[in-house]
């Protein structure tokens, strides 16, 4: 089997995963529901830090009702329906899983929010398409090894105008060995496709397209660990 063909293999492995069980079980996760057990209740609290400094960062900006967004691996709409809240001129909310994007606009609806605001896609990253003023892929490189999160990368920034956001479990051997040993993600069903990645890679995908880091911040709680970095597309 070529590489090309393990690729395939593996992304039509999530997709399943996510239309099935793996959409009940991250459901729960992103949700306010009890039925959950402590090593997914801290991943909760550690996803919403993330998504919490995602949202403070963009307040800074005093337009945000000029700026398009692409949610690139939107999940249940965990950033999407906020960012619909504060007003942005748009959201392209796109996920693998089409069980998440229905979920996402049953979400959307209950909240009330202006669905006119909102664009859903079911694709892989791999097929997005668009020209977005600032793009975000938060906890979504866990299905890459590290060569394919840098190509990733290098693809997310083609399609942003001018802010990237994304997030990722970094690599350390500390958690090389909760990886080994199944605790770094929920579910021993999980831990033959969760990858930590380099920093240092991720970078300089990000720098060869013109891109430099602005800030990064490491998001941890017991069984989280999220790398979050934000570049901008240099001047020229």
């Amino acid at each position: 089997m070529s590489i090309q063909d393990l690729k395939q293999a593996e992304k039509l492995e999530v997709k399943s995963y996510f239309n099935g069980m793996g959409f009940d079980r991250w459901n729960r996760i992103y949700s306010d529901s009890d039925d959950v057990n402590n090593v997914q209740r801290n991943i909760r609290i550690g996803h919403q830090k993330t998504v919490d400094d995602v949202l403070s960062w963009i307040k800074e900006e005093n337009n945000i009702e000029t700026i398009s967004f692409c949610d690139a691996g939107c999940g249940v709409g965990s950033l999407s329906i906020p960012l619909a809240k504060m007003g942005a001129k748009s959201i392209y909310a796109s996920d693998i899983s089409a069980a998440m994007i229905t979920e996402t606009q049953q979400r959307a609806k209950a909240e009330d929010v202006n669905m006119k605001l909102l664009t859903f896609n079911t694709s892989d990253l791999e097929s997005l398409e668009g020209s977005f003023h600032t793009v975000i892929c938060l906890d979504v490189f866990i299905h890459y090894p590290q060569e394919a999160a840098e190509e990733m990368v290098r693809h997310l920034c083609n399609l942003s105008e001018q802010r990237l956001i994304v997030s990722f479990a970094p690599y350390t051997p500390f958690l090389a060995i909760l990886k080994k040993i199944g605790q770094l993600f929920p579910g021993p069903s999980k831990t033959t496709r969760a990858y930590t990645l380099k920093e240092k890679g991720i970078i300089s995908a990000a720098n060869a397209c013109g891109f430099h880091l602005i800030r990064s911040k490491l998001n941890k709680a017991p069984f989280y660990f999220s790398q979050l970095i934000e570049f901008k597309k240099r001047i020229t």
